[in-house]
This record gives structure tokens, sequence and C-alpha cells, in this order.
């Protein structure tokens, strides 16, 4: 530790949905979803190509949900947003010892499945597919600039895995960062992660979406959150 990733692509699609149905999804965790606006919490898409990183070279599709800190007293708006934590409640990658790698070390839930990224054309796509079966079909459409030009602020990532919901500490340093409201177009399968996010309300308009062709990353030892 720490475990370095130094540069991946990653694209992601931040979606509004209703509060509840995000509190009754990770509810085995014990954590509870920021709400940016009254009843509202987000979910996030993200799908991540690996390119060089201690876990050797994968592709990586994220669900997740930004989360309020154990212990954090309950608010609304951007108090909310700017404690927000993000925990992974489903992570499907396409190589075998990053899967064992991050169950083990972190609690990330990982499983095999296959990821079709699609990142040399201007818009960015990811299809994938779980036990022969479409989970999802995600195409993000890159916007302006973001002057990040280095490190964000650290994240805590959370995890649940054999009853023990984990805390990840995480930082990104980016690089050719854009953001767009809205940009993303999402179709969804018939698989029952595809029926999840359907219960969320998607299909629907994204709250606004982002590309980072150059990320680099470090994950530090996990805790007992």
């Amino acid at each position: 530790m720490p475990v370095r990733v130094r540069d991946a692509e990653v694209c992601s699609a931040f979606y509004p949905v209703r509060a509840d149905a995000a509190r009754a999804v990770i509810a085995y965790s014990g954590l509870d979803v920021a709400e940016v606006l009254p009843g509202k919490a987000v979910c996030v898409l993200v799908f991540v190509d690996y390119r060089d990183g201690d876990l050797d070279a994968y592709h990586e599709f994220g669900m997740a949900f930004l989360v309020r800190p154990p212990g954090q007293p309950g608010s609304t708006g951007l108090g909310d947003l700017r404690q927000a934590g993000i925990f992974v409640h489903w992570l499907p990658v396409d190589q075998r010892f990053t899967l064992e790698a991050g169950r083990t070390l972190w609690g990330f839930p990982k499983e095999l499945a296959d990821i079709e990224l699609r990142l040399a054309s201007p818009y960015k796509r990811c299809i994938l597919r779980k036990d022969g079966r479409l989970v999802l079909d995600l195409l993000v459409k890159p916007g302006v600039p973001v002057p990040v030009g280095g490190a964000m602020a650290p994240l805590d990532a959370y995890t649940h895995r054999d009853g023990r919901t984990r805390r990840v500490p995480w930082s990104v340093r980016a690089r050719d960062a854009k953001i767009r409201p809205g940009g993303a177009l999402i179709r969804l399968g018939n698989h029952p992660i595809a029926k999840e996010l359907s219960e969320l309300g998607l299909p629907k308009r994204a709250l606004f979406s982002t590309t980072v062709a150059h990320a680099a990353m470090t994950f530090g030892a996990a805790t007992t959150a």
C-alpha cells in the first residue's frame, strides 16, 4: 500500500434518483445516501480503461452512490455534497487478477464481465454484458475543458463485503478533464442490474457527465467504516 494507477481514462455520468429508492438499494451497507436536493440522491455510472497500474491493464465498470460518511448528521444540498463519499455497489471487471486483488484488499464488489470500451471516437461508449446478457450500453459525450490541472480533493470510497463496510482512501490526479450538462445516453438490457437501474428511474437525463483522458490514482489501505 498504497496501490497506484499511473494512467487511466475515466468516463462517468451522474444521475439524480429518488433518495428512498437509492436507500433501499444500499441498505445492506448501513450507509445513507447524500441528498443533493430534498428527496434526491445521486447514482454514478462510470467506466474506466486502466492502462498502466500496479494491478495491470483492465477494463472496469462501476455503479455507485454518493453517501454521507458514517456518523455524519444529515443535511440537504451543498453541505451534504461537500462531505460526501462514494459507495461502490457493483464493480465488474474483465480480468481475474484485479478481481481477486480488489475483493481481498478493499472488499470491492468485483465480478467478471464482458466490458467493451470504444474510446477512440469523439463519443465514449461502454457496452457491458454479464453472463451473456446485456446490462447496459452507455454513451458519454465529452464537454468543455475543466481547469483541474492536477490533484483533485481526496475522496473516501466505501465498500461492503462479508458483512463488513470498509472505508478506502482514494486520491486522483487528472489531466484533460471535461464536463458537460447531461451528456449521456443509456440503453438498459435485461440483466438484474439493469432492472435495478430501471427501478431507480433510468434511463433519464443525467445531471452531468465527465471525461478524463489521463487519470492517476492512489488507493490506500481499507479500514472498517
